[in-house]
């Protein structure tokens, strides 16, 4: 049996007829830049949100941008941001001109620890962004009295975990202004790129539905310097076919996790995946941490097993990333998890035969 890490062709050919719909309503409409399911999709994905706005954008990584430059964070500012996360999130810091102050994770829930935030805080901090890493709501609640105690604002990056929640308030809601990303292998995927900025803040909404689209809401008449990046039309078209059915998605994920849990419990070394008090997981990845990851997961792809390195190189140790100076060791808990971690397939399309031949598989490489 082969069993790929994830098979998008098999998610999506789920949808074929209503995707199919979808694409022949918009190109019949002949409005393809900001028409009406662009303003209905974010109507709805704000209402899923439990925020009053959402914003189409064309990627993740434009969405956490133009939410910094609409809380004026940049040059000579610091935002608070996790020393294990997706560069992404470091790179929406650093193009506003900002610079990113890495904060260590808890290593056992892998999202950000709020008891090591206050001793990164100084006079240059403007901001906190939370990454609700692999699917699972960080420790929010915590987090946002920190910031308000020290007059900073808060941004989620969502990327990973539409429909997760911290004490029963979804994820992508509680920052001043939040990101995430419809990219194709996101629990809510697009069929291409595409993102969205939610917040409740009537302010901010304008100035992101202003800036994301040259800085104009009139065409031709530009109120500030803006750029262009707006969800596409068609994206979403598909991304409202989708959206109903999330919830349905989110709860097989966590059922597979369970078996997970369940078949791979003290198996060998494995570190499997824990979840913190009062939050909620929808598991975009399924990480398991070991000594033994290399041969692990040589010993898996041999047996036609697939797994992905969540994430090999931090940031702080990132080519891109050498002015900031840092070197091996100075943020140990993201290299150990740099070092350890492996994502096994997990996705609402796996069968109960591919998930079952996964964990006997682990089983007989540590035997």
């Amino acid at each position: 049996m082969k069993v790929p890490y994830l098979d998008l062709k098999k998610i999506n050919n789920t949808y074929i007829k209503e995707l199919e719909s979808a694409f022949h309503q918009t190109m019949d409409s002949g409005w393809y830049i900001i028409g009406n399911n662009v303003t209905e999709f974010e109507k709805e994905y704000a209402n899923f949100s439990s925020t009053k706005h959402s914003i189409g954008v064309a990627n993740g990584l434009d969405a956490l941008i133009i939410s910094l430059k609409a809380l004026n964070v940049g040059k000579g500012d610091e935002v608070i941001v996790p020393s294990n996360t997706y560069i992404a999130s470091w790179l929406a810091i650093s193009y506003v001109g900002a610079t990113p102050i890495p904060v260590e994770p808890r290593i056992d829930t892998y999202n950000l620890n709020p008891e090591l935030i206050q001793s990164k805080i100084t006079t240059k901090t403007k901001a906190i962004m939370v990454v609700n890493l692999y699917g699972q709501a960080a420790e929010l609640e915590e987090i946002c009295i920190i910031a308000k105690n020290n007059n900073l604002y808060v941004i989620e990056d969502n990327a990973q975990s539409q429909g997760a929640s911290y004490k029963n308030q979804i994820t992508g809601s509680w920052g001043d202004i939040n990101g995430t990303s419809f990219y194709p292998g996101k629990n809510l995927g697009a069929i291409g790129d595409g993102g969205a900025i939610t917040t409740s803040n009537i302010d901010l909404y304008n100035f992101c539905k202003v800036f994301r689209n040259y800085g104009s809401q009139v065409k031709y008449f530009n109120e500030i310097k803006g750029i262009n990046s707006r969800l596409d039309e068609l994206q979403a078209a598909f991304l409202r076919k989708k959206l109903p059915d999330l919830e349905r998605i989110s709860n097989i994920r966590i059922e597979l996790a369970k078996i997970y849990n369940l078949g791979l419990k003290n198996v060998g070394d494995l570190v499997l995946p824990k979840i913190a008090s009062h939050a909620t997981s929808v598991y975009h990845i399924y990480l398991i941490r070991t000594k033994r990851r290399d041969e692990l997961m040589n010993y898996l792809a041999e047996h036609g097993v697939g797994t992905v390195i969540h994430y090999p190189i931090p940031p702080h140790l990132q080519e891109a990333y050498k002015e900031l100076n840092y070197t091996k060791g100075d943020f140990p808990i993201a290299e150990e998890i740099a070092e350890t971690c492996l994502s096994l397939p997990l996705h609402q399309e796996m069968s109960l035969d591919e998930l079952n031949f996964v964990i006997e598989k682990i089983k007989s490489f540590y035997k």
